[in-house]
């Protein structure tokens, strides 16, 4: 088999152990952007750029129209804590 089918199969059978409350699961409190960005003390026009997305995709985000996963909400994370150190890595 190849390894995406490798890779595929390993990742249904953990998908399948998580279903069933079984093994270890990576489990992320939902983020609120709207927060974070308030918090921040950015605008959605600044904000977008810094999550890499344009503004309307942004909104959608704050509105519920569309869920934070991965590593967006990653970088959410980051810029909760640390929005100067984005800015700079952005900008440099």
């Amino acid at each position: 088999m190849s390894s995406f089918g490798d890779d595929l199969i390993q990742a249904m059978t953990e998908a399948l152990a998580h279903a069933k409350g079984e093994g270890p699961a990576i489990v992320h409190a939902p983020m609120a952007p709207r927060e974070v960005r308030e918090h921040a003390k950015l605008t959605q026009a600044q904000m977008a750029p810094l999550m890499g997305m344009s503004v309307s995709g942004y909104r959608k985000w704050e509105q519920g129209q569309r869920r934070v996963s991965g590593p967006a909400a990653t970088l959410l994370r980051v810029i909760e804590k640390e929005p100067e150190a984005v800015r700079r890595a952005l900008l440099s």
